[in-house]
């Protein structure tokens, strides 16, 4: 047996952190009187809706084990094409579709016998973890379902955790909707600080997907990711790829990325920025010759400046931002919004790139006019986040009303749709055809 967290008999046909975990498959459960044992893979989620004698949802049986009930759930929040599933103990299930929740049948189990569960894929170290700080981050495999990104969490007291299907390929930039050329551009970058940022579940994780499969196709490099958990596993093509989980291969970001430096490193990914120590060997990594790329949850490039400093004292501030001026390559800042269709959901993007204009703002720390140098369209490879949403408008793809509500200045927006424009528009349009696919989703 690999060495890993303990993994009792009935979790055969899991895998944790994307390591095969080879264990009996047969369950106890399917040796009790009355138990009513659910196939793993695509077809448990037939068996949710079918193999209840009367007809109705087997979820609701109470025989069934809190195991099967998972196996099940999971298949049909695969089957719906859902992004997310969440349980939360004796509470009713529930997936996001396109941004919306949606209830599925059943009961989740309660508190103990959902925190069997949860020890069963987590471990006893993450489990501890669990109990100490009130959440903890995983990521398991199932047979015939593929792999999903788990946060386990507490909630008045009682366990609850969300699951998040990972894409089993990685995307292809031009496949993603957003402005190809340009990316592709930062992509093969040797130096500098690139980050995505936005909300959780806006499509973060899989820009930065398919920046690292758009090296991995067109350019030899070492690029060593530091991450929380693992959650695509990269086929190498032409670059060798490094895949490091924080609390396995390394304590936190911070030590993972010090000694990413020893590693022969081109490119050194971060799974996210959360505190200053992290920011600073950032900074360090891409001042001695390596792109660094990592996400932020801000909406937008001021916003994003604003929230690095905001990690370190006031006194520190402006030296961090001219090192960031010398450093930053590009901030990408992702929404993700619903199709006119009404399936699917389409993203829209501010792209700021280090342009001699940016950089002097960054300098003077006139951090907020950033965003008017975006919208301006003077300077080109920008791209404000208007300009795409009324390229989005105009391809029909999505509803105007969601437009306005997503926009920051959804006055000037509407200005620009009937053609007085402040800018001259950007020479970059994304790939109208193209479809955000979830990895991970953020």
């Amino acid at each position: 047996m690999a060495s890993g967290p303990r993994v009792p008999p009935e979790w055969g046909r899991f895998s944790i952190h994307g390591e095969r975990v080879q264990t009996p498959n047969q369950s106890r459960d399917s040796n009790r009187p009355g138990s009513v044992p659910l196939p793993a893979g695509p077809d448990a989620g037939e068996a949710l809706r079918n193999s209840d004698g009367d007809g109705g949802p087997a979820l609701i049986q109470t025989s069934i084990s809190p195991r099967h009930k998972l196996e099940a759930w999971l298949a049909e929040m695969v089957r719906m094409n859902a992004s997310d599933l969440i349980l939360r103990a004796g509470g009713r299930p529930s997936c996001r579709i396109d941004g919306r929740i949606h209830f599925l049948p059943g009961r989740v189990p309660p508190p103990g016998a959902l925190l069997e569960v949860l020890k069963g894929v987590c471990g006893e170290e993450k489990m501890n973890t669990w109990k100490t700080c009130g959440s903890v981050d995983t990521a398991l495999q199932l047979d015939g379902l593929g792999r999903f990104r788990l946060n386990a969490y507490k909630q008045m007291g009682e366990p609850a955790v969300v699951l998040r299907k990972i894409s089993q390929e990685a995307p292809l930039l031009s496949s993603l909707g957003l402005p190809t050329q340009q990316l592709e551009r930062i992509a093969l970058k040797k130096r500098g600080i690139v980050l995505v940022t936005g909300i959780a579940g806006s499509g973060k994780s899989t820009a930065l997907a398919g920046l690292i499969q758009y090296m991995n196709s067109h350019a030899e490099r070492h690029i060593i990711t530091l991450e929380d958990p693992v959650e695509l596993l990269f086929t190498e093509d032409r670059c060798v790829i490094s895949q490091r989980e924080v609390g396995t291969d390394t304590t936190d970001f911070a030590e993972g990325l010090r000694h990413a430096l020893r590693q022969s490193p081109d490119v050194i990914l971060i799974g996210e920025m959360r505190d200053a120590e992290t920011v600073a060997a950032a900074l360090d990594a891409t001042e001695t010759g390596h792109l660094v790329m990592s996400t932020l949850h801000t909406v937008n490039a001021p916003q994003t400046v604003d929230r690095i400093l905001s990690f370190f004292p006031a006194q520190r501030h402006s030296q961090i931002r001219q090192r960031l001026a010398e450093n930053i390559a590009a901030v990408m800042s992702m929404r993700l919004l619903p199709r006119k269709s009404g399936r699917g959901m389409v993203p829209a993007c501010e792209l700021l790139l280090s342009t001699p204009r940016v950089r002097d703002l960054l300098y003077e720390g006139q951090v907020s006019e950033i965003s008017r140098v975006v919208e301006s369209g003077h300077e080109e490879g920008l791209i404000s986040f208007n300009h795409s949403l009324r390229l989005l408008i105009q391809q029909d793809l999505i509803e105007l009303e969601t437009a306005l509500a997503a926009s920051d200045r959804p006055e000037e927006l509407l200005l620009a749709l009937r053609g007085f424009s402040k800018g001259k528009g950007n020479p970059q349009a994304p790939n109208a055809s193209g479809r955000l696919r979830l990895a991970g989703g953020e």
